[in-house]
């Protein structure tokens, strides 16, 4: 199996979600390029984040991998949901997009397949499926991403109750098994060092981090709640 020499540097390697929600104090490109950098500094491989703006201030602040995608909406595909997003991503510098890999609709009517057979055919990008369930793994792969992720695996509708608050290391394990040598990335629910442990433990490719690096409102909710 061939694989991109930037997803090669990854293998093994923590990439940093840098994103502030609306609202926050954070919400300004210089400060979340400035975050990105001190992530940089601390031995990310790559940064991920959301926002045309966000992905043109950190592209021009760190030298590693940026990982881009473009929220839009809070429901259904809000992960880069259109090509036109995903091109506008890449537009802004993203060296790869990241792209909501369910078969669930889109704004502009397009499946997941069309999405990338339509940005590779006027990109040249590489690309990212998030993934909810291992359909969607399959369907990343069979797509033709480069990584898949399990960006999304927490927000099935129905939960798997044998799931505690760590990352969804059983979708995880079974991509893995069903797609020897391919990178599976794990996201969602890295909460500590022994989260991204056994994460790399099950056969990731790389771990995505975010909220417990990079979003200091619910770090100290954690603390809070801790000591109540």
């Amino acid at each position: 199996m061939s694989v991109n020499p930037l997803i090669e540097s990854l293998k093994g390697k923590l990439v940093v979600s840098v994103q502030a929600y609306p609202g926050e104090p954070l919400r300004h490109p210089e400060t979340i390029a400035q975050m990105a950098r001190a992530c940089e500094l601390g031995g990310a491989a790559a940064i991920r984040c959301q926002g045309l703006s966000d992905i043109a201030a950190i592209k021009g602040r760190v030298e590693v991998p940026v990982i881009g995608l473009w929220k839009e909406g809070h429901e259904g595909v809000y992960i880069t949901p259109t090509l036109r997003h995903a091109i506008a991503c890449v537009n802004a510098g993203a060296d790869v997009v990241a792209i909501d890999a369910t078969d669930r609709p889109r704004p502009d009517g397009r499946t997941f397949e069309e999405t990338v057979r339509d940005l590779r055919a006027q990109c040249d990008t590489l690309i990212m499926a998030d993934c909810m369930t291992i359909e969607d793994i399959r369907r990343g792969v069979a797509a033709g991403a480069d990584l898949v992720s399990t960006t999304l695996s927490h927000n099935k509708p129905a939960i798997d109750t044998t799931l505690d608050d760590g990352p969804d290391l059983p979708i995880l394990r079974q991509a893995v098994s069903e797609f020897p040598g391919f990178p599976v990335v794990c996201e969602g629910h890295i909460h500590t060092p022994a989260d991204a442990q056994a994460a790399m433990g099950a056969g990731a490719w790389a771990c995505v981090v975010g909220t417990a690096i990079t979003h200091p409102t619910s770090i100290t909710s954690w603390f809070v709640d801790a000591i109540k």
